[in-house]
């Protein structure tokens, strides 16, 4: 490739929703590029996006690719991104470094949860927007709905450049709107085509389409805007000229019919996106911090070099890679950079222009270019590299909450010791993946976007870590408390063998408002117990609210007054007011009505509005209690508290009931009380597995 500069470079991330055939469009414009002989299979696993071994073992993108190719006399970068839901934090990384995004629909579905929430996130980066609708080869394939159903969602600037003509299972041919020709592509997929004027009803059609895109291609400009009411019209230079502006400013949202799988319209798509599509000029200044936290700008011809790394991953064949773009100056091989996020200086190594698993090394990539490079010691994604006279941070990526939670639990010790390690450069390539020990259940718990990602990670640390666990479902925090109040006197007395102890513990204990703890005090009055022993009692009490006599479970919201007792003056001691405190409390609390607590989760869940009923009724199965229900579009969001044991592999189930369409996001609401009739389960399988551990 020849070396591109930053107005004739466009960085595109190819999204959407989970099937809608983006591997395959990005395969179709390698083809056409001359970068790759023919479209690939997602079942042979032959694709170039998909050439990592979880993608090949899953038949699904896992990973955001870099393809790079040459149209027209521009370099396109494009970032094949997951639609899978579990992989979120590719496509949201992609989109940090892209100047424009095309998301693309499936034909038959039409506009699904993942392009409102990638449209959702571009729009939040401000970056122009491509829709395609693709497998417009399919036989139940409707290309005006779709696009009616674009413009309900995203306005009336949803724009079709190109519509299908013999849409179905015999798609070949497409409409070209700003051409006013009818283009018909080869049957062997290799994208080749040829065209003829449009004539008769297609005529009439592109005409008024032609109208239409004149109208909003002139509000792009003032000056523009004038003439075109003076005029009454535009001229086709003048159309060609403002296009771009009007791409820019999102006055229009291009919309584009294809077949990827049959490699029909694509090259379409290439052609706008090279003549017309937003470069890096187009955002020459970004948002920074400097060293002391203060907003400061990074522009796109500073001579002094900014990158920003928005992925890391490990490839067998390479080892580690670092992907990044540069914001300004150029990054050249044998440099030495300064991670301003880390405090440490990087040696740049080998550069690359990247395509799939091929490596095309360069000696150096310039302002507003995507590329790679092996082996930087400490850094990940998110960080920024810079020169070491211009140290500014650029803004990272805002990553939704895990919504998945699992337990791992290591085969062996050996499993165990590498465990840590292995966890975390996994979380390091992947942010949205969390994990941690809770003590009150004994587990390490990951948490991520879906099980599917969360099993991908198991895989991961098996073959690259050599790391064998299993995935359990997680304990319950279950908490104890009480709902009344009660007293106990305790007396501990030992005086066989050896030294005597004694020690009396008067404790009163009272339920205390949800999330308030424990609250130990004394209201000791004379000499009957010598204060020095009121922490020893304090102890006792810690020791037995983290075993809990309720079932062994954790106490909480609980507040004990030690009040009086006795005390030898030889025998008492230390581990006698322990021991006694320890005791006294017991009984107290089991005399006071005790209770178990579970954590309560908020469920956010987006579904279309003909999948309500069955996300409803499964809630409802899961002792959710709805608190409210939200229109977005044509989606519904339902609000609901969910107890967290009930949520075990919902994302999986909601799939299910919603046919993929479904998204949730769930974050810890509180504790609400068990319900009765459940409890003496809870308690009997928690002291199994106590019996177990023992």
């Amino acid at each position: 490739m020849k070396d591109y500069r930053a107005p004739e470079i466009r960085n595109i991330a190819v999204t959407g929703h989970a099937s809608t055939g983006k591997t395959l469009l990005c395969d179709a414009m390698l083809v056409c590029a001359g970068k790759l002989g023919r479209i690939g299979s997602i079942e042979s696993g032959s694709t170039v996006s998909d050439f990592h071994p979880d993608e090949k073992k899953h038949g699904l993108s896992v990973h955001a690719t870099v393809l790079a190719e040459e149209w027209l006399g521009r370099e396109l970068n494009l970032i094949d991104c997951p639609g899978v839901p579990d992989f979120v934090s590719e496509p949201l990384s992609a989109l940090r470094v892209a100047d424009s995004v095309m998301i693309v629909i499936n034909g038959v579905n039409g506009v699904e949860t993942g392009a409102d929430e990638l449209w959702a996130a571009a729009t939040e980066y401000g970056i122009p927007k491509y829709l395609v609708v693709n497998m417009l080869d399919h036989e139940r394939a409707m290309f005006d709905e779709v696009l009616e159903d674009a413009r309900e969602h995203y306005g009336a600037r949803v724009f079709p450049l190109t519509l299908p003509v013999d849409l179905g299972n015999g798609f070949s041919s497409i409409l070209d709107v700003m051409r006013s020709v009818v283009i018909t592509y080869a049957a062997d997929g290799s994208g080749k085509s040829g065209e003829k004027p449009a004539e008769g009803e297609w005529k009439e059609l592109v005409s008024k389409l032609h109208r239409e895109l004149i109208d909003t291609v002139a509000e792009s400009d003032d000056a523009l805007m004038e003439k075109f009411f003076e005029a009454g019209s535009l001229t086709e230079d003048e159309l060609r000229q403002h296009v771009h502006d009007a791409l820019v400013q999102e006055l229009i949202v291009p919309v584009f019919a294809t077949s990827a799988a049959k490699n029909v319209g694509v090259s379409r798509v290439l052609d706008f996106v090279a003549q017309y599509g937003s470069s890096p000029a187009d955002r020459a200044k970004v948002k920074a911090h400097d060293e002391q936290g203060g907003d400061v700008e990074v522009s796109l011809d500073d001579g002094e070099t900014v990158a920003f790394v928005f992925k890391t991953m490990h490839e067998d064949h390479v080892g580690n890679l670092s992907f990044f773009r540069v914001v300004a100056g150029d990054v050249k091989s044998g440099s030495e950079l300064v991670n301003v996020n880390r405090g440490e200086n990087e040696r740049v190594g080998q550069l690359y222009r990247v395509n799939g698993a091929e490596r095309e090394p360069v000696g150096a990539l310039h302002a507003g270019d995507i590329g790679a490079v092996v082996k930087l010691k400490s850094t990940h994604a998110g960080d920024t590299l810079c020169a070491a006279g211009r140290k500014v941070t650029l803004p990272v990526v805002d990553f939704p909450e895990p919504n998945t939670r699992v337990a791992l639990v290591a085969k062996s010790r050996a499993d165990l010791n590498k465990l840590g390690e292995g966890l975390a450069v996994l979380c390091e390539e992947d942010p949205t993946i969390a994990y941690h020990f809770e003590p009150e259940i004994g587990q390490t718990v990951v948490s991520g976007q879906g099980e599917l990602q969360l099993q991908i990670m198991v895989e991961e640390l098996k073959r690259r870590f050599n790391v064998e666990v299993d995935l359990e479902e997680p304990k319950v925090s279950y908490r104890a408390t009480i709902s009344g109040r009660a007293e106990s006197k305790y007396r501990h007395k030992k005086q066989s063998g050896g030294a005597g102890q004694f020690a009396e513990v008067w404790l009163r204990v009272e339920s205390l408002p949800p999330e308030s703890g424990v609250d130990f005090g004394h209201s000791l009055v004379g000499s009957n117990v010598d204060r020095v022993f009121v922490p020893s009692v304090e102890k006792g009490v810690q020791a037995a609210c983290e075993s809990g006599p309720y079932g062994g479970f954790p106490v909480s919201d609980v507040k004990i007054d030690f009040y009086d007792g006795k005390q030898h003056p030889v025998d008492s001691k230390d581990i006698a007011f322990q021991i006694a405190g320890k005791a006294a409390f017991n009984e107290a609390f089991m005399q006071a009505r005790p209770k178990l607590m579970e954590p309560m989760m908020e469920l956010r869940v987006k579904v279309p509005s003909d999948a309500v009923g069955g996300v409803l009724a499964d809630l409802s199965g899961r002792r959710g209690r709805v608190v409210g229900m939200e229109a977005e579009g044509r989606f519904e969001v339902v609000v609901a508290v969910v107890p967290q044991a009930e949520l075990y592999q919902y994302s999986s189930q909601l799939r299910s009931i919603t046919a993929g369409r479904g998204r949730h996001r769930e974050k810890f609401d509180k504790y609400e009380e068990v319900p009765r009739e459940l409890e003496p389960k809870i308690l009997a399988e928690h002291g199994r597995e106590r019996k177990v551990d023992e």
